[in-house]
């Protein structure tokens, strides 16, 4: 089956929805393609909040200079710019929309601190901040009805004259492989933490729209800078909100000691993610931790500010480790949480190709340079979610009708039935997929070095050997996930390799890439951007963009 849009969005989150929302209101005919529906994206796993100068006191230039330190000045800071000059009025746009943001005494919006911060300036709806964002805005989806392709698996990006004309995909219902073409396609898919083992993020977040993006020829940027957060559970390693530090959480080591005194004696527990994330691995690499973790302690902060302000994480906590943060503190270790890099974009999410656009954590702008700043995602996507929405819709008032397709979709349903037919020969998705994890995680993790990266690369070269052995063992078509799993397998192969090829190019420290074999940031030679490109059959082509500054030279990073 063909079906005509002018605008496809592939993605439900935040950014997807912002940015079909924002098509819509141009006038455009929009769809939305998502695997999941809507409001099962990961966006709904945000808890701690979302950032904007509009408290007295503070400002964008203060909001835009925080997140170029923490970026450890690898941001654009053009695009930075737009993004908090920008925030207050989206804030504003949500709450207007419905989003019941937390209010203070006074009954005005109020704020709690998060790290890298220097003002507190991050909204919230308790620790569920991104679910009460992401419902909001799927009312308002429905309100401008918008169609969306629900639980449809996407599998190629549709060129043509060298222009994204739509996406092939997988419908999970029927089991049709269906092309959906249109003018433009703005990808908003996610990032691709499933990468690695342990995560915070979903099971779905498998880097498809960064791979089809790759594939399709678009560059990737800064793919290296992968942000672990510092407190996630042990054992399952669930995101316990920054949040928690936020309302005055203390970090501690077996000893009791608070530890971030020896490494951000001003900031303490809310430094940048990169900086206590290196703290508490170095606490347990040198015996101070307990069984691989330390300890988040809420104590002191008693049982009222925890019910209220953070009751997911306090049931979290009860039902997976039966520990209740009221009286006791919770064991937590730094685990994969964010990509910074993604499908490189300008700042109104248009990326190399004509017709294709990028937003949200997919996306590299860049804003987060080497390391995001708490409570700036969630802004990010909704900023250049709404921007690339108005870019694509003004871009399809100038374009030609969509070329036909039919070839193509026949070659890809082809491609698809290929591999289910292709026989058992004893590899299995998800053996790969947590060997891939496994990998990553101990190789490509808080510190690198070149031995450890080059292992990985062999690695992930030996895993796509064997991924090319591995059969779906479900041959039905209805919600065969069977099927959905194995590509997804190939998608996070992809970023693997963008991510290994891009720490190996960075021969320097900066934000979360750590280099025990370089140790420092050297400006004057990597103060600038890694472009990684696909090659068919060979590795992919490496080039550098240098980073923009308007007006905050950088300057050594202290917390």
């Amino acid at each position: 089956m063909i079906v005509d849009h002018d605008v496809i969005v592939l993605g439900a989150g935040l950014a997807g929805m912002r940015a079909a929302l924002e098509a819509a209101r141009n006038g455009v005919n929009v769809a939305v393609v998502s695997k999941v529906h809507p409001v099962r994206s990961h966006s709904g796993a945000a808890q701690g909040g979302i950032n904007a100068a509009l408290a007295p006191g503070d400002s964008w230039e203060i909001h835009a200079f925080d997140t170029i330190k923490g970026s450890d000045y690898l941001a654009d800071q053009d695009a930075v710019e737009i993004m908090t000059r920008e925030a207050p009025q989206d804030i504003i746009e949500l709450e207007h929309m419905g989003v019941i943001f937390y209010r203070d005494e006074e009954g005005k919006l109020g704020t709690r601190a998060f790290g890298g911060a220097s003002k507190a300036r991050t909204y919230f709806v308790g620790d569920i901040t991104g679910q009460a964002l992401l419902y909001t805005l799927y009312d308002q989806l429905l309100k401008a009805g918008v169609k969306v392709y629900e639980e449809c698996f996407a599998t190629a990006l549709y060129m043509a004259g060298g222009e994204c004309r739509g996406v092939t995909a997988i419908d999970m219902l029927s089991g049709e492989l269906n092309l959906i073409r249109a003018k433009a396609v703005i990808i908003a898919s996610g990032g691709a933490g499933r990468l690695y083992e342990p995560s915070t993020n979903a099971l779905i977040c498998t880097g498809d729209g960064i791979a089809l993006a790759y594939r399709a020829g678009a560059p990737l940027m800064d793919m290296e800078m992968v942000q672990y957060h510092p407190t996630t559970l042990k054992g399952s390693g669930f995101l316990m909100t920054e949040a928690a530090r936020g309302e005055g959480a203390y970090l501690l080591n077996k000893d009791g000691e608070r530890f971030m005194q020896r490494y951000a004696p001003k900031m303490m527990e809310l430094a940048s993610r990169d900086v206590v994330s290196r703290a508490e691995t170095i606490e347990i690499a040198e015996g101070r931790g307990i069984d691989g973790n330390v300890l988040l302690d809420l104590r002191h902060l008693g049982r009222d500010v925890i019910l209220t302000k953070l009751p997911q994480i306090h049931e979290i906590a009860l039902d997976f480790l039966g520990i209740d943060m009221i009286t006791d503190p919770v064991p937590v270790r730094p685990g994969m949480h964010y990509m910074m890099g993604g499908i490189r974009t300008d700042v109104h999410g248009a990326t190399s190709i004509p017709g294709l656009y990028a937003a949200g954590e997919c996306a590299c702008v860049s804003v987060h340079g080497g390391n995001r700043l708490g409570a700036n995602s969630l802004l990010d996507t909704l900023v250049f979610g709404r921007r690339s929405g108005r870019a694509a819709a003004e871009y399809v008032r100038r374009t030609s009708p969509t070329a036909t397709g039919e070839d193509f979709l026949a070659a890809e349903q082809r491609r698809i039935a290929d591999l289910m037919a292709r026989p058992y020969a004893g590899e299995t998705h998800a053996r790969l997929r947590l060997e891939l994890g496994t990998l990553m995680d101990a190789k490509v993790g808080v510190y690198r070095n070149e031995e450890g990266l080059m292992e990985a690369l062999t690695g992930v070269h030996e895993l796509k050997r064997r991924y090319g052995l591995v059969a779906v063992g479900d041959k039905g078509r209805i919600y065969n996930q069977a099927l959905t799993f194995v590509l997804e397998l190939g998608y996070l192969l992809d970023c693997a390799e963008a991510v290994i090829h891009g720490a190996l190019t960075r021969k320097e420290s900066r934000g979360a890439q750590a280099r025990t074999d370089f140790p420092q940031r050297n400006d004057a030679e990597w103060l600038k951007h890694i472009l990684i490109t696909h090659n068919d059959g060979g590795p992919p082509r490496i080039d550098f963009q240098p980073v923009t500054i308007t007006k905050w030279q950088p300057q050594e990073r202290t917390y």
